[in-house]
């Protein structure tokens, strides 16, 4: 999944796009910084057998 579509519809990982901009970080080193973070969470669910499960609000 694309990191922007992620940021749009995951308020965790906007968030911290967010904080990532807010300290000066450019844009694109924070859309690495997403991209990353969608890796290891994939690389969890994979490793635990487990599937994806939105936080309740």
């Amino acid at each position: 999944m694309k990191p922007n579509t992620t940021m749009r519809f995951n308020p965790d990982l906007k968030s911290r796009y967010d904080a990532l901009v807010i300290r000066a970080k450019h844009a694109k080193i924070a859309i690495t910084a997403i991209m990353r973070r969608l890796v290891v969470i994939a690389n969890a669910l994979l490793r635990d057998n487990r599937i994806w499960a939105q936080k309740a609000a």
